[in-house]
């Protein structure tokens, strides 16, 4: 009976504004599970971004409000997340039982010996994890540090594109909502590692039941690939990338480009694999999830795993989701690792959250 007076939350729009693309992902949840009503990712016609700050707004700005409109809802929350070196977290450990206030008094004071930034530059938030294994009667507190500039920009966008931001997520902490939603795995995977590439930035994401242990981002990503195209081919940069995206590179670009790529990304994944195992004292993991743009290039994919020694998997978020019958299922799946960070941002939905 108390089923019928439940209040149902309204859903929230999974914004991901990347460097190159802008990716939304709209998720319902339903008596059977979830559901899939709506996607879009939309490219930035010019390079917008220097590292992840944005220095062309207007650009970013046209890519927001096509999204908007491919979208087809009337929807105007979202969720949109940041990343790169602006971004730091950290697990500090803290006296149990405090108050969010007394919490809050106590952050302030680790975070000005942690954050390399004043901390009137930063906005701050925290989670407690819950009991310590490593600190007796401590507990572990999350602590997260982005500048203002870096949220402030996005929120700024989303709002001009008719959006209402509602939270601001981590990036490799919504990689780890996606998985903790939407990923099944087997008896025996545990921890799950997933690598995500984007165009600017690999990042890793590792869980073990239920719970982000690790995470790392390293400056490589896609844009290395469009650079070596638009060298080998001599053809614009933009051009290069228009090309990528659209599938219409001359068959031979797999053969005397991608290779060059491909050794690169394993390199720097053996390295982001080696750095987790050293921090973490984990051995090397069996299978590997991989997420973003990197995911969706078949041919990257194949040389990965015969290279790695490592199963790669490429991970659909969307893989055990009812999709609107609207939607083209096929295009979906062609770019749906590409919208794991989007899903995650929507999974929040779905918990609860504090302002």
């Amino acid at each position: 009976m108390k089923s019928l007076f439940k209040k149902k939350l309204p859903p929230i729009v999974g914004l991901d504004i990347g460097t190159r693309q802008i990716k939304a992902v709209w998720l319902e949840q339903t008596k059977e599970g979830f559901m899939l009503q709506g996607y879009a990712c939309e490219p930035i016609n010019k390079i917008a971004f220097s590292e992840r700050e944005i220095k062309d707004y207007e650009s970013v700005s046209v890519a927001l409000k096509k999204v908007k409109k491919a979208l087809k809802s009337k929807i105007k929350h979202v969720n949109v997340a940041v990343a790169g070196t602006s971004v730091l977290s950290k697990v500090v450990h803290m006296d149990p039982d405090q108050s969010d206030y007394e919490l809050e008094n106590q952050i302030e004071i680790e975070a000005d010996s942690l954050i390399p930034y004043p901390l009137e530059e930063v906005y701050l938030d925290f989670e407690e994890l819950g009991a310590s294994p490593t600190h007796t009667g401590k507990v572990n507190v999350l602590l997260t540090a982005a500048h203002k500039d870096i949220v402030d920009s996005r929120l700024l966008l989303a709002r001009e594109a008719n959006f209402e931001p509602k939270i601001v997520d981590v990036e490799n902490y919504a990689i780890g909502n996606a998985l903790d939603y939407f990923y099944t795995p087997t008896e025996t995977q545990q921890p799950l590692c997933c690598v995500n590439v984007g165009a600017s930035l690999l990042q890793i994401c590792v869980m073990k039941e239920g719970e982000v242990v690790y995470t790392k981002e390293h400056g490589y990503g896609l844009d290395h690939l469009v650079t070596d195209i638009s060298a080998i081919h001599m053809m614009e940069r933009e051009v290069a990338e228009r090309h990528l995206l659209e599938g219409t590179l001359a068959a031979n670009w797999v053969d005397d480009t991608l290779p060059i790529f491909a050794a690169n990304l394993q390199q720097h994944i053996n390295r982001a694999l080696q750095m987790y195992m050293t921090t973490m004292h984990a051995e090397r993991p069996s299978q590997l999830l991989l997420s973003g743009g990197a995911a969706t290039i078949a041919p990257l994919v194949d040389m990965l795993n015969q290279d790695l020694g490592i199963d790669v998997v490429c991970f659909n978020p969307f893989d055990n989701m009812a999709i609107n019958p609207k939607l083209d299922v096929d295009q979906l799946n062609s770019i749906a690792p590409q919208l794991v960070v989007a899903t995650g941002l929507a999974s929040r939905s779905f918990m609860p959250w504090h302002i």
